[in-house]
């Protein structure tokens, strides 16, 4: 990890596919910045992305669904794009398939990820408000419900407390 422990996106986005490296803990904290770095580069043409988990210590359910949503955008680019997950490690893959992410994103020991030396551009997160959090939490556990129905049990009381408070504003 680098900045003190600080967790951090470093990517690559000239490479094809675009390389993307976790460094820390993903979670709905910084997950947003990823998000916007995944729209930022379908906008501009690259629909293929590799992740390397190697140095991802966890991820939460709001990374999680932020990853199902990219990984639903790109199926929808013509021709579809894809989102390889590369060494997530024994943790993160259990995460993964009991969400049922599996299914939409390619899985990889290892061998898909082009060489890591160009990854070290840090991604700068934005600052954004409670209520734009709120929104963006919201939004990713709608995606992992969306990919499995059986996630809503899962995260019913996260739902219904984030809906009231994205309603409050």
């Amino acid at each position: 990890m680098t900045d003190a422990g600080k967790p951090v996106y470093l990517v690559d986005a000239y490479s094809d596919p675009v390389v993307v490296r976790i460094d820390g803990r993903a979670s709905f904290q910084n997950s947003g910045c990823l998000r916007d770095f995944i729209l930022e580069m379908l906008q501009r043409g690259k629909n293929r992305f590799v992740i390397d988990f190697r140095a991802c210590a966890s991820m939460d359910s709001t990374f999680l669904g932020m990853l199902a949503g990219a990984a639903i955008e790109l199926r929808k680019t013509s021709p579809a794009g894809s989102l390889v997950v590369a060494r997530p490690g024994p943790r993160n893959l259990e995460l993964i398939r009991n969400l049922g992410l599996h299914r939409l994103l390619t899985l990889d020991s290892g061998e898909a990820v082009p060489p890591l030396e160009n990854c070290n551009t840090p991604l700068a997160c934005k600052t954004r408000s409670e209520i734009e959090t709120a929104r963006q939490v919201l939004e990713a556990h709608e995606h992992l419900i969306s990919v499995d129905e059986e996630n809503r049990s899962k995260f019913q009381d996260v739902l219904t407390f984030l809906r009231s408070r994205v309603a409050q504003q």
